[in-house]
């Protein structure tokens, strides 16, 4: 609750508040999340594309990159945006959309370590979320190995040491 006695957290969705997050809504957060990874590698290309024309104009042609390329380079992009992402705040965007957070094992954000190998495992093997389904815990495969877990927090974190949001 908030200093002046409203929630921002919607009645219906108050008794979910830190439940572990089921598949639909991980896999929306996730398919969120791809789209940003792909927003992302489009701003490269049009970013490299810009700087050839303005190096060579008279002899620009459009890069082709490799497929391995692009597959190396949205792989790094997806693990360092879900590594500073889950450092930070325990949310990605997707996350932040679909009022989730990924905590550790006693419910506190991951370090940085935590975050980037459970980034490396996540882009590794993105097929283990769907253990969720199954999963009496509703954890991924990522989960069980690395402790973590996905649950649903609506409520805004403010970063230590700051004053309480006004109500």
């Amino acid at each position: 609750m908030s200093e002046g006695g409203v929630s921002p957290v919607p009645r219906e969705a108050r008794p979910y508040q830190g439940q572990r997050a089921g598949l639909v809504t991980r896999l929306v957060a996730a398919v969120i999340d791809g789209l940003v990874v792909a927003l992302v590698l489009s701003a490269g290309y049009v970013a490299l594309t810009a700087v050839i024309f303005l190096v060579d104009p008279r002899g620009f042609s459009f890069p082709q990159p490799r497929l391995v390329f692009s597959l190396a380079m949205g792989f790094l992009v997806l693990v360092v945006y879900f590594t500073i992402a889950w450092r930070i705040s325990g949310r990605t965007y997707g996350s932040l959309v679909m009022g989730l957070r990924v905590v550790g094992y006693r419910g506190e954000n991951l370090r940085v370590v935590g975050a980037f190998v459970r980034a490396l495992f996540c882009a590794v093997f993105p097929i283990g979320l769907v253990w969720v389904a199954v999963s009496r815990e509703n954890r991924s495969v990522q989960d069980i190995v690395l402790r973590t877990s996905v649950v649903y927090d609506w409520q805004p974190k403010a970063a230590p040491g700051s004053p309480p949001a006004p109500g």
